[in-house]
């Protein structure tokens, strides 16, 4: 491979990255009709929201070819993808397709060297994907794990906490997350962040917040019942604990980000000196009071801070909020970080941890998906360079720093 030829020529296809992606599943489906199946998608912004997905996953690709962590990430990617039932001629055919679909856009830029550099890189990112399917179903990992819905319960309208007992144990980390279907979506997989670390009888907790349009997460909110069965995929992310007794933490979760630090938290030891804040749209919005209760109790060197904005202003000024507390609190360079939230909160506050004195390797989120359809950018390079949208990364854990 030539990373200079990759790079250059993406750059090139990501200006018209909408038509591209277009492009691509047009003639993947025309040429393969049976790879169709693997796409059971049911709304348009299914399928807008999925070519997103196909153009994050490959600028990380590109953006990370001399990463020594690609691999992993890779095959990571493989693993998860088994979910799917994604088989090795499946790989090829969208190989051709998306060399295809870069030559149709790319123009003149599509050297015979491009296409060169293309196929043996596509050769080596399938090759890597296959290979962590293998060493997966070597190991007895299953391509997702049934989990039968034990308990529900709801805050207000739009937020449930579901208790599910998977068919299996689910080896996981504190702070990792899981992608999660529902019969009443099929073909639909969201991630969320598992709610506690790992219990005896191997129940997870997953915190869904009902969005507006969101395909999957108000058939969670509002239909799912005890006695559903939901499925799971593989556990992925890279906000698990890091930090020894000796050093200190801080924690910040906003919204349904409470799940992953609330299962962090419950592995912390309680000789850690450590800071909360937690963080609501409203006073409504602060869930699960109870429990924050109890970890303080367990965890004697932990300092909680609720924060909200005043009644009826909107949730920026619970931002806002956040920032000003951060600041006024002092020895973060003594101070790793977890943060889990909204992914506009989550950008501002990693704006000012650095300007506060946290080091950049002390900083940890995953950075999900949301949960919310894109909304539509256009096929034009300049809608698209106007409406960037967020990248939706298949594997946060590629973008979060090492201790």
């Amino acid at each position: 491979m030539d990373p200079d030829i990759l790079r250059s020529s993406f750059a090139v296809v990501e200006r018209r990255a909408e038509f591209a992606a277009k492009y691509f599943y047009s003639h993947l489906f025309r040429h393969h009709p049976g790879v169709r199946a693997l796409f059971p998608l049911e709304f348009p912004e299914d399928m807008a929201r999925q070519r997103e997905r196909l153009f994050a996953a490959l600028t990380h690709v590109v953006r990370r070819l001399d990463d020594p962590a690609l691999p992993e990430y890779l095959r990571h990617l493989g693993r998860d993808h088994r979910k799917y039932l994604v088989g090795p001629e499946d790989y090829a055919a969208m190989g051709t397709s998306l060399l295809a679909a870069f030559a149709a856009v790319a123009g003149a830029a599509w050297t015979t060297e491009t296409e060169k550099a293309w196929t043996e890189a596509y050769a080596a990112i399938s090759d890597l994907m296959l290979r962590g399917a293998r060493e997966a179903e070597a190991g007895g990992e299953p391509p997702w794990w049934d989990a039968e819905v034990v308990a529900r319960q709801r805050y207000g309208d739009d937020l449930a906490v579901l208790t599910l007992r998977p068919g299996r144990p689910l080896a996981y980390s504190p702070g990792q997350y899981v992608t999660v279907s529902s019969p009443r979506r099929p073909g639909i997989w969201r991630p969320y962040s598992l709610g506690n670390a790992p219990r005896p009888d191997h129940t997870v907790d997953l915190h869904v917040s009902r969005v507006e349009g969101g395909a999957l997460s108000g058939a969670l909110v509002r239909d799912t019942r005890e006695g559903d069965v939901l499925r799971l995929g593989a556990p992925g992310g890279g906000m698990v604990l890091r930090t020894p007794v000796e050093r200190s933490a801080t924690f910040i979760a906003a919204g349904t980000g409470w799940a992953p630090v609330k299962a962090l938290l419950q592995q912390l030891d309680p000789e850690h000196e450590a800071r909360l804040f937690v963080v609501a749209r409203d006073l409504t919005r602060l869930y699960d009071r109870p429990a924050v209760e109890e970890l303080r109790a367990r965890l004697r060197r932990l300092a909680v801070t609720f924060i909200t904005p005043a009644p009826g202003r909107p949730m920026a000024q619970a931002t806002e909020r956040l920032l000003t507390a951060l600041g006024s609190r002092a020895g973060w360079s003594r101070h790793d970080v977890y943060l889990a939230g909204p992914p506009r909160l989550v950008d501002e506050v990693l704006e000012v941890l650095p300007v506060i004195g946290t080091p950049a390797g002390r900083i940890f989120h995953d950075t999900l998906a949301p949960t919310a359809p894109p909304a539509s950018h256009g096929p034009d390079a300049a809608s698209r360079l106007l409406h960037r949208p967020r990248p939706y990364w298949h594997d946060p854990a590629a973008r979060t720093p090492d201790a």
